[in-house]
């Protein structure tokens, strides 16, 4: 599995900074699958009002998840008009601004999907550094101690011609490794030293495609998952080796795989339209297909059942080894773009809109708990930890679109 200095119901310093059970380190949390740790109850009803423990203000602009570590808040985000892409942290308690570092200056793609920024990938952390990834007519990789000192950074080729959509991807650890995908007509995989950003291994990719790499622990051994260029895609973490492949759901990809046992599941994209699972043991079964899109946003998995919600807003509910459909909902709104998030019982999932729709990952039938709504813009993926809840959302309302941090909780 990925690399986590996460223990459960420990607790032990590192850096200058306290770690907890449970803190959210990269994206997708602590267990890679947008599930929190158990026995969380964060508020199911809130506004920008009610039930809102802090409120900050973020500067620039960026569709980055916010991560916790240990008292620290820390996100990515850019600023076009400065031509700077930077991290920021902020105090977990109070939500004041803790440190700035400007990772990068100059050279932001004038061309990028409306739907993207130039700060959207999430940063990740191993307890003792924090990895971030931007796009400026390359990939560019830093490494940031806890106090925001930059201590090394390393740039790739990234250079689409035929789609410039900008950059998605998030970084993944592996061990010492930190692994990232760059995708484009001369695309790849790249898996360098944590230490000093020395590369340990690349593999060739060449595809437009967005999905970010996640390692788990299926049939006996790690593999490095990833969907895109029409297939499923598993590699071995330590070396960059092909493991297997199999076909679908989509040449474009931008959710992150998801598992359940030794099934995987993923789904995409463009041009097609279609979820899948297929066992992980090699063997290059496909337990289900189903024709439903989940383009940007990635899937969740528990409890023998898995939950998505389409592009346009519908809720499904399958059976994770048959793929029937349990149920599906219409939640109205808007589009999505944002990851739904399980949170023991309950999922959270923003629209585009900043409406947050809380429902029940109930198989038997389509529960609403509450409907929500922070600013009128959200793409981010809302972290959870200690019965909170971490979200970056905009409000265009007063005329300036303006970026704000919440921290949601009783």
């Amino acid at each position: 599995m990925i690399a986590r200095l996460i223990l459960l119901g420990a607790v032990f310093v590192l850096s200058s900074t306290t770690l907890q059970a449970g803190d959210w380190l990269h994206w997708r949390g602590p267990h890679d699958l947008g599930i929190a740790e158990p026995g969380q109850s964060p508020p199911t009803k809130f506004s920008d009002s009610e039930n809102v423990v802090w409120k900050t203000p973020v500067p620039g602009r960026g569709h980055s998840s916010p991560i916790l570590v240990g008292d620290k808040v820390v996100l990515t985000t850019a600023d076009q008009e400065k031509q700077t892409q930077s991290v920021l942290c902020f105090d977990r308690q109070s939500g004041n601004p803790l440190w700035t570092t400007i990772v990068n200056t100059g050279g932001l793609p004038a061309e990028i999907h409306s739907k993207n920024t130039h700060a959207s990938p999430t940063v990740a952390c191993d307890g003792k550094q924090l990895f971030a990834l931007f796009n400026n007519n390359s990939v560019q990789l830093a490494a940031l101690d806890l106090n925001g000192k930059v201590l090394w950074k390393k740039q790739g080729p990234f250079q689409p011609q035929q789609f410039k959509f900008g950059f998605g991807p998030s970084p993944l650890l592996y061990g010492d490794l930190v692994i990232l995908a760059a995708e484009y007509e001369q695309g790849y995989i790249v898996a360098l030293h944590k230490k000093n950003g020395s590369i340990a291994w690349k593999i060739d990719r060449p595809q437009i495609s967005f999905s970010s790499p996640i390692v788990a622990k299926l049939a006996g051994r790690d593999q490095m998952l990833i969907s895109g260029l029409g297939k499923v895609c598993s590699y071995d973490p330590k070396t960059g080796k092909l493991l297997w492949s199999v076909d679908g759901p989509a040449l474009a990809t931008c959710g992150t795989v998801v598992w359940l046992g030794d099934t995987v599941f993923a789904s995409g994209g463009y041009p097609e339209k279609e979820t899948i699972a297929v066992k992980a043991d090699g063997s290059g079964k496909v337990l289900w297909r189903q024709p439903v899109r989940c383009y940007e946003q990635s899937l969740v998995a528990a409890d023998g059942y898995v939950y998505a919600v389409s592009d346009d807003g519908i809720a499904y509910c399958w059976n994770a080894v048959t793929g029937q459909e349990m149920w599906k909902q219409r939640l109205g709104g808007g589009s999505v773009s944002s990851s739904p998030t399980l949170v023991g019982d309950t999922i959270y999932l923003f629209n585009e809109r900043g409406k947050c729709f809380v429902f029940k990952a109930n198989p038997q039938r389509f529960e609403m708990v509450a409907e929500n709504q922070l600013g009128d813009e959200a793409f981010a993926s809302p972290s959870f930890c200690e019965d909170q809840m971490f979200m970056r959302a905009a409000d265009s309302s007063s005329g300036t679109r303006l970026e704000t941090l919440y921290c949601i909780g009783q």
